[in-house]
């Protein structure tokens, strides 16, 4: 696999945010309960020793966990985060696929529970929890 190689089933990622943008191009794949963002690591993802940022998959656990949370409810509505836990267990350098692997664990009316690895050429390097608020969707 080269470092322009985009695995199997990765697709442009569907949403859009201003807080993503400096990081594209995002990618990601979608299942029942799950959305998973991808990502191949460049300087822009990098702290000052040149390895994966912190914040980097902090931010990308949260998308993926909230998305999950709406696509196992068919997103028919939104969430905001009201946890967030992440334990940093590796590490990753530029070139490394990022794979950030959200899935909703339970489901409510108010409140849905997800949680996530983060893996870097398949290698676990984080996992990740987070607690969802279901609020009404806007237009």
């Amino acid at each position: 696999m080269t470092s322009t190689d985009i695995p199997a089933g990765f697709e442009p990622h569907f949403r859009k945010a201003p807080l993503t943008d400096p990081w594209e191009p995002l990618y990601s794949r979608k299942t029942d309960k799950a959305v998973t963002i991808g990502l191949r690591l460049a300087t822009p993802h990098t702290n000052a020793r040149g390895l994966i940022h912190g914040g980097l998959i902090a931010a990308l656990a949260d998308a993926a966990m909230g998305y999950s949370c709406a696509q196992a409810m068919g997103w028919t509505t939104s969430f905001v985060t009201i946890s967030l836990s992440v334990d940093y267990v590796g590490s990753a350098g530029i070139g490394q696929w990022l794979a950030i692997e959200g899935e909703a664990i339970k489901t409510g009316s108010t409140i849905c529970f997800a949680q996530c690895l983060a893996k870097a050429d398949d290698a676990v390097i984080a996992r990740a929890s987070g607690t969802f608020r279901v609020v009404p969707k806007k237009g």
